[in-house]
């Protein structure tokens, strides 16, 4: 049999909160951590709205040693050690540079894209003829696994420590992969998550795709609207979440708070053909991701009370919900609850995944279902297709068990994961 896996330990660095009592007082009351860049205006940006994490010096410094600051220029890997570092405490372990090399925790923490401002940085000094001024972080900071190695090295982990990278696929499929190790009794816990830099030099592609949006400059808590027929483009955000993986063994053995269980989940691909492009999700693939899943995980799509949803308030919404529909041959009514974090956050890229899992992992642990925001003019394609009280405007403390999270990202891959309350 496989072995169980549940949730030990959590970690958030959100636009809308950092650590877990703000974050979850935000998704439960709807407060938003989108604000206008004067910096984006300034670049004749089209979208100058976003979501960054506020992080003051002084909280740099409960996690970075000052030799360490000296040079950083990362604010993915920053938001990613942040939250990696919390999730391990809050998971009861210890965080000491001393702490003895732990070889049964391993580490997958993603990225979509290093720090694009030490790169930049970087280049001026290069073009400059100042490559001995560089400093010696360079490297560390802008090679695809940086986080890995900066969060592996402040933990002591001595199990598997690596960076995926699935575009906005990214934080589940990292979780999934965790689940896998443990569950072949190759480690005993996995820290996982995934975190996305902020500014310009990320969002500069996205504003040139017109997949943002444009409307909302002087209105932005207002501009992203995910499942809205107003909609008028995805809102950029970073930051990370991260979570402990653990065997359900090992957890009790040392009576560790169980957020969650990890019933199983499934990552696939479209191949970018039947209508998937680099760009645009294959929804045969999706449902197939959606579906077998359900059959990892051991339970029926009629199980699933709860979707968090991908969702970023682009053209994609109505089609992603109609995949759900699909996969589970649910409608109307009958239609789970669902819920997009990213209203109140905007879309987070590599960082999405794992911060919406926190998300959906807060919500069943205290039984809740954070409200939908922006979207009181509701797509009429997804109101054809499931009921408008399925997609809560306010908070509904509600008994429930299973809550399924998706994430699909660009390159036509796909994400699926089950998680359920843990009862002992």
């Amino acid at each position: 049999m496989k072995k169980r896996v549940v949730i030990t330990g959590l970690g958030i660095v959100a636009p809308n909160g950092i650590g877990l009592e703000n974050f979850s007082n935000a998704i439960q009351n709807g407060i938003s951590g989108i604000t206008h860049h004067p910096a984006l205006k300034a670049l004749n940006f089209s979208c100058q709205i976003g979501g960054i994490p506020e992080v003051s010096e002084a909280l740099k410094a409960q996690y970075f040693s000052k030799l360490q600051l000296r040079g950083f220029n990362s604010s993915g890997i920053l938001y990613g050690c942040m939250a990696g570092v919390d999730a391990w405490k809050d998971a009861g372990f210890q965080t000491a540079a001393d702490s003895p090399l732990d070889y049964d925790t391993g580490l997958i923490f993603g990225a979509g894209a290093s720090s694009v401002d030490k790169f930049r940085e970087a280049i001026y000094k290069v073009d400059e003829k100042q490559v001995r001024r560089l400093g010696s972080t360079v490297v560390l900071q802008t090679m695809a696994s940086g986080i890995s190695a900066y969060l592996g090295g402040m933990l002591g982990l001595g199990n598997q420590v690596t960076t995926n990278s699935a575009a906005c696929a990214t934080g589940v499929e990292g979780l999934l992969m965790g689940v896998d190790r443990i569950q072949l009794g190759k480690a005993k816990r996995m820290l996982v998550g995934s975190c996305s830099n902020h500014g310009p030099y990320i969002w500069a592609g996205f504003d040139a795709m017109r997949v943002m949006t444009y409307k909302h400059n002087d209105s932005p808590e207002q501009g992203a609207r995910p499942m809205s027929a107003t909609a008028s483009g995805f809102v950029p955000g970073a930051g990370a979440g991260a979570m402990v993986l653990e065997d359900l063994d090992s957890a009790l053995s040392r009576n560790a708070t169980i957020y969650a269980e990890v019933l199983g989940g499934a990552v696939n691909s479209g191949g970018q053909r039947d209508g998937g492009t680099l760009t645009a999700p294959n929804s045969e693939a999706v449902v197939r991701c959606i579906q077998t899943a359900i059959a990892e995980a051991g339970v029926t799509a009629q199980d699933i009370d709860v979707i968090n949803g991908h969702l970023t308030a682009t053209a994609k919404d109505s089609t992603e919900i109609r995949n759900w529909a699909t996969a589970l041959d649910r409608k109307g009514t009958d239609f789970p609850y669902i819920n997009a974090t990213k209203g109140l956050i905007g879309h987070c890229l590599a960082a999405s995944g794992a911060i919406e899992c926190v998300s959906s992992i807060l919500q069943l642990k205290h039984q809740f279902i954070a409200p939908n925001v922006n979207c009181e003019d509701l797509h009429p394609e997804i109101e054809a297709l499931i009921a408008k009280s399925k997609i809560p405007m306010t908070k509904i403390n509600r008994n429930f068990e299973v809550l399924a999270k998706a994430s699909f990202g660009f390159g036509d891959v796909n994400s699926c994961v089950l998680f359920k309350r843990y009862k002992a």
